[in-house]
């Protein structure tokens, strides 16, 4: 892999990060974590519109200036990117925020690896393969933390029941308090659930870039979805609601469950 494949990577994952930071300030209101997001979203910001610049002295070199579909896009994605954090400074609309940073984050991928090939023609399957890359780095790395959190929401059921049936054992002793497990679950999912997110936007403007827009009704993707909604409920009831203890453990085990269900669509779907 060249050096400018390596700057693409950490660009597209940089600007990752600057939206797990955004949704770690959206639930614990973390003044620091949304200065470093806002930090790491005006470097991405800064060398999209590096890009944006160069490609368009490019363009005018030409003896025809013209956009192409993709030289609009990634000024979309660079729009959204100063909606958004113009949103972010002076809006208190920290979900539409977060949401329209997703949409950029997707559409930001895809020019970024489209912008890796020579000329002004796209290569369809090469900028397909880059972003299915980037979407299975994030999907795993979501699924790790995801299933940590699931184990942690085990754990927090099984020393609920013992200790209100009143039947302590010293193995028991072993488990932190619930106070501990639900703030650790809380911690898994702030990375894990933006980040299953992020994925499953990439495959959907992959989908689309391949002209394969009806695979978004796909039942992996109807899946994905509902997974996504129960986990987005969860979170809105802990952070909004605050609600927490046995309802919650419950709730993000079913959005889990949801999610694994998805892994054993593959024999019945088209979407991979």
């Amino acid at each position: 892999m060249n050096a400018t494949a390596w700057l693409y990577d950490a660009i597209v994952y940089i600007y990752a990060l600057s939206l797990l930071f955004y949704f770690s300030d959206f639930i614990y209101e973390n003044r620091r974590a949304k200065l470093i997001g806002t930090g790491l979203l005006i470097f991405v910001w800064l060398i999209s519109g590096v890009f944006i610049v160069s490609r368009t002295l490019r363009l005018l070199q030409l003896p025809v200036f013209e956009f192409s579909t993709f030289e609009l896009l990634h000024w979309f994605s660079w729009l959204l990117i100063t909606v958004a954090f113009i949103s972010s400074q002076y809006f208190r609309m920290k979900v539409l925020v977060f949401f329209v940073n997703v949409l950029g984050f997707a559409v930001f991928a895809l020019n970024m690896y489209s912008s890796s090939r020579e000329g002004q023609t796209l290569d369809l399957e090469r900028t397909t393969v880059d972003l299915l890359y980037v979407h299975i780095s994030l999907i795993i790395t979501s699924y790790v933390f995801l299933t940590v959190g699931c184990l942690l929401a085990i754990m927090y059921l099984i020393l609920h029941n013992r200790l209100k049936k009143k039947k302590w054992t010293k193995w028991l002793k072993n488990f932190p308090s619930l106070e501990l497990i639900q703030r650790a679950i809380d911690r898994f999912v702030i990375v894990g659930f933006p980040l299953l997110i992020m994925a499953l936007s990439i495959a959907m403007i992959s989908l689309i870039v391949e002209g394969e827009a009806k695979l978004l009704f796909d039942v992996q993707s109807l899946i994905s979805v509902v997974s996504i909604g129960i986990f987005g409920y969860y979170i809105y009831q802990r952070s909004v609601r605050k609600k927490h203890g046995y309802y919650l453990a419950r709730l993000y085990i079913v959005a889990y469950a949801v999610q694994i269900l998805n892994m054993f669509a593959n024999e019945i779907s088209s979407f991979h």
